[in-house]
């Protein structure tokens, strides 16, 4: 391992492994070089944090360029958030920042640099609203409804948005995607330009240290050089496609045998600012771990391992529920445990549960659909990821448990519910529902890797920082590329605080890098 790498994560006493991403490729020959493009800001990346920059630097009377590595426009998640909106106002919903921040450190073990955070809390409602105003009218907005219970602290600002009936101004119907057509198509208005299937291979600096340009090789595999008069931008996302890169700063992230695709997330702006002299988050990095692996559905029910035991508090997160699972025997998938009883026993319990991993993600909202939520269950029995079966007998032999553990866990588990008092291991008795009566249902879920939250740490400018705790001029990074915001886990205090972020340093960035005398 380099020896700056080994001092700056790991200590003087770390052991050498020489990652291949450590060593700087050799820079590409003028010769080799297509054709220069130029313009006040270059964005290397073209997701939500990419193109969010870029119009609004455009908006801000700059000219712009972004690459991205993707041959079309692509985003995964569908949810915003935002810290006190006008469509939380309407409902009534306010978020005590200072609260707020405190249970973000809390949740993080204080690994946040807090003027970073503080960027999140303080802009990401007014990135919203100004989303809002490029849609000119065309978007519905709604409010996710969180979880309810003691085990965490969910607040309610988590935003869907949605194309209205009639808006043909855009293609795609919600989420991410819609987001990102919304920024895109600002972005072109001004006069941007967008190239796809090019992928950004090294930064370049002047004989001043600062850096001014990308070279990228596109689809056509000539190489062109990219140059940012004012500013290049990473917005390349995580490196959850590169398992040197999850060695080195987050092991947890190679343990999922589920992965989402990620379409490409290398960790190539990581890489980037490192050759460039940056400092990278310290290992090791927050994943974003759904239990979204084979089925997605996990409830309050009773949840075993592999071996038919139990091995959890079933009330919490999905989050938390991937890690649980991680820890059991064979670790990639556990098992929701329930009866024919469950469409009403979670109808009865709707307005005390919510929040991701309590409740399907296609049945989340202020109403219990019993159709939409057993056909989730009738999905998962269809794509083998559900079991039935009219014995426990029959269901251990399923599912390839031990029948024997399977049945004394079920004989312990009513027990506890008739007692009313989950001593094993915490419950809320109001949770507590027998496994009586059959037919009898198993749900293989899993933990599943969408994302690892680690990049070059920036300062309020989000200008990167170099090993010498000074700005690297020219060089800025938004979105998973930049660091300093998340640690352990990806913090489900608010969904969709990954693309809130977004939004709110897209409305940082066009400030810095309009501010006059001092810009880097």
């Amino acid at each position: 391992m380099a020896k700056n790498l080994e001092m700056m994560f790991y200590g003087k006493h770390s052991p050498k492994r020489g990652y291949s991403w450590e060593t700087p490729p050799a820079p590409i020959q003028e010769s080799q070089i297509a054709e220069t493009l130029e313009a006040d800001v270059v964005v290397i990346g073209g997701g939500i944090s990419g193109l969010a920059a870029a119009a609004r630097v455009t908006c801000r009377g700059l000219s712009g360029i972004v690459i991205d590595k993707n041959d079309h426009l692509f985003a995964l998640a569908g949810q915003i958030a935002a810290i006190n909106t006008k469509a939380m106002a309407d409902k009534g919903i306010v978020i005590d920042k200072k609260q707020f921040a405190a249970d973000w450190l809390k949740v993080s073990g204080s690994r946040v640099q807090e003027e970073l955070l503080w960027i999140f809390i303080n802009r990401s409602a007014e990135g919203f609203e100004w989303m809002l105003e490029l849609a000119e009218g065309c978007l519905d907005v709604g409010i996710y409804v969180g979880y309810k219970g003691p085990m965490f602290n969910e607040y309610l600002g988590t935003h869907h948005i949605f194309k209205k009936a009639g808006c043909d101004k855009y293609t795609n119907f919600g989420g991410g995607m819609l987001a990102c057509e919304i920024f895109e198509k600002e972005f072109l208005k001004n006069g941007g330009q967008i190239f796809r299937s090019t992928t950004a291979e090294q930064l370049e600096k002047d004989a001043g240290g600062r850096v001014i340009a990308c070279v990228a090789k596109g689809g056509d595999g000539q190489y062109r050089r990219y140059k940012g008069k004012k500013a290049v931008v990473l917005a390349t996302g995580d490196c959850s496609d590169n398992k040197e890169m999850l060695e080195a700063f987050c092991p947890i992230g190679l343990r999922p045998t589920k992965q989402i695709p990620r379409h490409g997330n290398t960790g190539d702006g990581q890489k980037m600012a490192y050759w460039s002299g940056a400092v990278l988050d310290n290992p090791e990095w927050a994943t974003i771990m759904h239990a979204l692996g084979f089925s997605g559905f996990q409830g309050f029910f009773l949840h075993v391992n592999q071996l038919g035991c139990r091995f959890m508090n079933e009330d919490t997160w999905m989050q938390a529920k991937s890690v649980r699972c991680l820890m059991q025997p064979g670790g990639d998938f556990a098992f929701t445990i329930m009866d024919s009883k469950y469409l009403d026993e979670i109808g009865e319990r709707w307005d005390i549960i919510g929040g991701q991993g309590m409740a399907p993600l296609s049945v989340v909202g202020d109403q219990y659909n019993r159709d939409i939520m057993e056909q989730e269950i009738q999905r998962a029995v269809a794509s083998e990821n559900g079991f039935k079966a009219d014995t426990l007998d029959e269901l251990a032999k399923q599912i390839d448990v031990p029948a024997e553990n399977l049945i004394k866990t079920i004989t312990r588990y009513n027990a506890l519910v008739t007692k009313g008092d989950d001593t094993d291991f915490g419950k809320r008795g109001v949770l507590l529902t027998s496994i009586i009566k059959p037919p009898f249902y198993a749900l293989k879920w899993g933990p599943a890797l969408l994302d690892v939250l680690g990049g070059a740490l920036t300062n309020a400018k989000l200008n990167v920082l170099g090993t010498d705790s000074q700005p690297i001029p020219g060089l800025y990074a938004v979105g998973n590329a930049a660091g300093g915001m998340y640690a352990i886990d990806y913090p489900l205090l608010l969904n969709g605080n990954s693309y809130g972020r977004a939004l709110a340093y897209a409305m940082q960035i066009a400030d810095s890098i309009q501010l006059k005398g001092d810009n880097l």
